[in-house]
């Protein structure tokens, strides 16, 4: 084994989830139009008033504070791969590691819901409207 491994490699290693950008996770959950894509749920951990402002379709809402309060996956999501965002990428990381302990395949997004709009990938508010970031 070499010892220049990618960091990403010595991430894992600790138990760490891998981050992804949201290229790759539009692709993963099936918001990009890609051939292999769509087996993963994306996962939104923001607090209610900034999914209800706009998440992106077809994710589920869970918020951290839930998650490490000992909040379950709805079963819909369970034994499914897990992208996990929040706005920026610091919630989505606590919950992708804390999800990666209880044994959970995750990833979070690197940039959030901010990059994945700056993206042009879809929002909407809790109407199925045009939503915001908040």
């Amino acid at each position: 084994m070499s010892i220049f491994r990618r960091d990403r490699d010595r991430d894992r290693d600790r138990g760490r989830p891998r981050r992804v950008s949201v290229q790759e996770a539009a692709v993963r959950t099936g918001h990009a139009n890609a051939p292999s894509g769509g087996a993963a749920v994306l996962l939104d951990v923001r607090e209610p008033y900034e999914w209800q402002a706009g998440h992106a379709p077809g994710a589920v809402h869970l918020p951290l504070s839930a998650l490490v309060a000992g909040a379950g996956l709805p079963a819909h999501a369970q034994a499914r791969p897990l992208v996990v965002i929040c706005r920026s990428g610091n919630r989505s990381r606590q919950a992708a590691e804390l999800l990666v302990a209880r044994g959970a395949q995750a990833v979070d997004v690197v940039g959030g819901m901010r990059d994945w709009a700056r993206a042009g990938l879809p929002v909407v508010d809790a109407r199925g409207q045009d939503g915001t970031v908040a």
